[in-house]
């Protein structure tokens, strides 16, 4: 007959598991509270954890007008969550077996969404599938691969939980995109990518930023300390589905955008100065060219062009040779266009007048002891000429004798004070010195050839803020590209303005220069075919051989011109540099035929773009007496 009642061995079996359970429950959490809490503590904050970067933007640069000319524009880079992507489909899988229909449907919906994306985004789907380490799969599950997913979930370190899939669609696609209502791990963050509207202009002075948002040129590499952006950040919690609690937000720190560069630089002035050298380059294919124009009174650049060139937007396809910047970067042999320093230097201190006249017939002159030759002139003078023509009619030997005047230390001071061999203070770096020896080694045949603008090397920029010197009243300048910085909200951060280096001549002496200049472009000077009545241009051209395997070639050229205008009250200079150009049958690439005419396609632009009136012309005047100045033959 059974007991009624349990034994007592099962009676101690239940009451030990009993107090054991209860025992457990207390053990536990202890270990919970105190043993294991701090590193819970620290898990579960990770997982609670949301940390979230807020882009900000660069700033712009504008022209002179504001028109936009470098700009960063909205991007959403569009990315995935691996993690929870493939979790997404286990969990159908999973499920497939309780509601095949739904999950099946479900399924095809979603993986009809990724292959939509993937056509928008011009990607394949196994693209996709690649990325994220797994497959879009089938409705196809079994035990085993629900045993194999579960040992690699317990063996696979913590994964990245977002990879990029485009680098960047604009708005309008984000927003189709997010009508997809794609559930399994797409992401989508917003970023700046760096833009340039008109592509190659202005080119060598805006510079470019690279693939890294990392500037590395002109005034993107100079002036990003005002330009770049600073990110800001959030630090929060998130929900179960990644969502900010912004009530538990901890700490945020604002984005900063950067600042709006204002440049001197006039983009429509510009754009005719890229067409110019377009021209110059379809009829003459030169290495190189250039065209600096600035505002003759403050020295503020209106355009500086070169050729070649490149589009901001590919600097990356471009030759390595197109990125240079070919008038702060080389030197070439001023030519002629050096005259006016030896010319300016002789009526500063007083050893001419305008009607001085030299002996130019001569071969040979007696200088510090030795007969030292003189070079050749393109014509042959049957009269002593007047400094005044000695400029008008670019006289080599005229020019050297004007600087044996001044003796060779006087000359290089001139020299040094008009700006050669040092730098003209351009602000966005990368300029060169140009080429001139101490006067303590000059060979005493140098000053002849130095005076007409040989044995020294200028870059296209010295010549040009050499003759600005004597537009603007004899005062050197340095070159302005930046007019002002404003913060984003338009509030006037920095302001630009003249900056004078130092008085070359005085204000009479410029102003007689000026009046040989505009002799230049006279019926009887070398520029003769540009003048324009009314709007008295003055200028000088210049024409030098270049070296060619130690040797000045006859074929090779630097043609150029470098001036201004009204000559009584200068408003614009210009400077057009060409280098070896190349004409029918081999002819010498002149200045007067190569350059100075595209100084006049700009004048003639610029005459009405900037409101600049007719001057009557002024009567011509002698000033000083005649001197002939007898040299040794």
């Amino acid at each position: 007959m059974p007991k009624g009642f349990a034994s007592n061995k099962r009676i101690i079996i239940v009451a030990v598991c009993i107090f054991a359970i209860f025992c457990a429950v207390p053990v536990r959490l202890v270990q919970l509270h105190v043993t294991d809490h701090e590193n819970r503590a620290d898990k579960a904050g990770v997982a609670r954890h949301k940390f979230d970067i807020e882009h900000s933007r660069r700033g712009d640069i504008v022209d002179a007008h504001g028109d936009i000319l470098a700009t960063s524009r909205t991007l959403v880079q569009i990315g995935i969550d691996p993690d929870a992507y493939e979790r997404f489909f286990r969990v159908l899988r999973k499920n497939r077996k309780k509601r095949p229909d739904i999950i099946a449907k479900t399924t095809a919906e979603e993986n009809a969404k990724w292959r939509e994306l993937a056509g928008m985004l011009q990607i394949s789907p196994a693209e996709i599938e690649r990325i994220c380490a797994t497959y879009l799969r089938d409705s196809s599950f079994d035990a085993e691969e629900e045993a194999k997913d579960k040992a690699c979930k317990s063996k696979r370190p913590d994964r990245v939980r977002f990879v990029k899939i485009h680098p960047g669609v604009n708005e309008d696609v984000y927003e189709t995109i997010s009508n997809l209502k794609i559930g399994s791990g797409l992401n989508a963050t917003r970023i700046y990518e760096r833009t340039y509207p008109h592509n190659q202009l202005a080119a060598h002075l805006i510079g470019f930023v690279n693939k890294e948002q990392k500037p590395i040129t002109g005034v993107e590499a100079s002036f990003d300390s005002y330009l770049r952006p600073y990110d800001g950040w959030r630090e929060s919690e998130k929900d179960v589905r990644s969502r900010e609690l912004v009530q538990f937000r901890s700490r945020e720190v604002p984005a900063v955008d950067g600042y709006t560069v204002k440049l001197t630089i006039d983009s429509v002035v510009q754009k005719w100065a890229e067409e110019e050298l377009a021209g110059i380059a379809d009829k003459f294919t030169p290495a190189h060219a250039v065209i600096i124009v600035s505002d003759a009174q403050s020295g503020a650049l209106l355009a500086l062009a070169n050729h070649p060139t490149f589009n901001l937007n590919e600097y990356n396809k471009a030759p390595a040779e197109n990125l240079g910047n070919f008038a702060i970067q080389s030197y070439v042999a001023p030519g002629s266009t050096f005259k006016i320093v030896a010319a300016s230097g002789a009526l500063e201190d007083r050893l001419v007048t305008p009607d001085t006249r030299f002996d130019c017939s001569a071969t040979s002159v007696e200088y510090r002891g030795r007969k030292v030759s003189l070079m050749t002139d393109d014509h042959r003078w049957d009269h002593p000429l007047s400094v005044s023509e000695i400029i008008s009619h670019s006289s080599n030997r005229g020019a050297a004798l004007l600087a044996i005047r001044l003796g060779d230390r006087r000359f290089h001071d001139y020299i040094r004070a008009f700006g050669f061999g040092s730098r003209t203070g351009f602000p966005l770096g990368g300029e060169i010195h140009g080429a001139l020896n101490p006067v303590e080694k000059w060979y005493p045949i140098d000053i002849t050839r130095i005076a007409a603008g040989y044995s020294i090397g200028a870059t296209p920029l010295q010549i040009h803020y050499a003759m600005a010197a004597i537009a603007n009243g004899g005062e050197l300048v340095s070159p302005q590209i930046i007019s002002e910085v404003r913060k984003p909200d338009g509030e006037l951060a920095f302001q630009f303005g003249k900056e004078i280096r130092r008085r070359v001549i005085s204000p009479g002496t410029a102003e007689t220069m000026r009046a040989l200049l505009q002799r230049v472009v006279s019926a009887d000077g070398t520029a003769g075919k540009i003048a324009l009545p009314g709007y008295q241009l003055a200028g000088k051209t210049g024409t030098a051989q270049k070296l060619v395997d130690g040797r000045h070639s006859k074929k090779n050229h630097i043609a150029s011109f470098s001036g201004f205008f009204p000559a009584s009250a200068p408003r614009v200079v210009i400077t057009v540099i060409v280098d070896d150009a190349n004409l029918p049958g081999g002819r010498a690439a002149y200045g007067g035929s190569v350059a100075a005419p595209s100084f006049r396609h700009l004048a003639e632009k610029l005459i009405p773009y900037l409101n600049i009136k007719p001057v009557p012309e002024a009567r011509s005047s002698h000033l000083g007496s005649q001197t002939v100045i007898a040299t040794n033959h």
